[in-house]
């Protein structure tokens, strides 16, 4: 496959993936946002969105005031700003374009009627009127896209480029967003020893990280117990059994290099078993007991590295 197809196909996967993770992200924070809660607490979980994302600075220079409605805004129809729901879906869309002959019919028309659908409902009113209703409808058009993706599309390169773009995303994605939320508590998380959470901050903080990687019934089914820290991250990074924990993307983005693997990529899937089997064979109290800010900081490096390394020896066209 030529690496320019394969640099598409990933990016494709990659922006919608993103697309749906801030969709979850807000509507879980704006369904929070109508529950009784201090103000602070309330500026905090806003203030934490844009952390997730490192968009802070790039939402003060744009905005005087953090406002509800100003993040929503900034997070997903401003053209400014590349991470907003806006530009994930129309960058999905022309990188779909850029590879219309390597996606089926049903791909292609997914994808392009996703961009031109959310066009029509924000120019209708849709987002002012019921933001959540937004939200839900972007996490439903990703889902589709990767069910047709996956009914549709031969199991050859193209499709392994989608899927390792997919994981990778979401792998980030689900470290930043523990790593934010556990930071919210205390400047470095060891366990329930060094954290005095309220009654407000147990039930809400904990439920609404669940409810964003669709994972609050996932830990009542897997843990039957109340909300505990220590076993949300054991649920979010070691169980491969979560679809949005850090292991089960790791394993699917093993699985869909090695097939696609060629002379110079060696090192880059040496690095990526090595990720997954520290996430294999880890126990969260290790892991706790060195940090966990620490721990996904690490993670989060090492997913930005095996990301550069994927694009060195798969996407980026040689020099003639």
């Amino acid at each position: 496959m030529l690496s320019r197809t394969a640099d598409h196909l990933f990016w494709m996967a990659r922006y919608m993936e993103r697309a749906e993770n801030t969709a979850r992200m807000l509507d879980v924070n704006y369904q929070t946002s109508l529950l009784p809660q201090s103000a602070d607490m309330a500026e905090q979980g806003w203030q934490g969105l844009l952390s997730i994302s490192e968009l802070s600075w790039s939402f003060q220079q744009k905005y005087r005031e953090l406002t509800p409605r100003n993040v929503m805004d900034f997070m997903v129809r401003d053209e400014t700003n590349p991470s907003s729901i806006l530009c994930c879906l129309r960058a999905a869309r022309e990188n779909a374009r850029a590879v219309r002959g390597a996606l089926t019919t049903e791909v292609w028309e997914t994808q392009n009627q996703t961009w031109l659908e959310f066009n029509r409902l924000l120019k209708e009113g849709r987002f002012e009127r019921d933001p959540s209703m937004i939200f839900e409808w972007v996490k439903y058009r990703s889902h589709l896209s990767r069910g047709v993706t996956v009914g549709t599309m031969l199991q050859d390169e193209a499709m392994h480029f989608l899927r390792v773009g997919t994981f990778l995303e979401r792998a980030d994605n689900t470290a930043r967003l523990l790593d934010v939320k556990f930071h919210a508590l205390s400047s470095e998380y060891f366990g329930n020893g060094n954290v005095k959470e309220t009654q407000e901050v147990d039930f809400y903080h904990w439920s609404a990280i669940l409810r964003s990687v669709s994972g609050f019934e996932i830990y009542r089914k897997v843990y039957r117990n109340v909300i505990r820290p220590e076993l949300v991250a054991e649920l979010l990074i070691l169980r491969p059994d979560m679809p949005r924990s850090l292991a089960a993307c790791l394993n699917e983005v093993v699985a869909n290099l090695e097939p696609v693997a060629n002379q110079q990529s060696a090192e880059t899937l040496r690095r990526a078993g090595r990720l997954r089997a520290d996430l294999q064979y880890g126990r969260i109290d290790e892991i706790l007991a060195t940090g966990l800010h620490a721990y996904l900081t690490q993670f989060m490096d090492r997913v930005n590295d095996l990301g550069a390394g994927i694009g060195r020896d798969f996407l980026v066209p040689v020099a003639a």
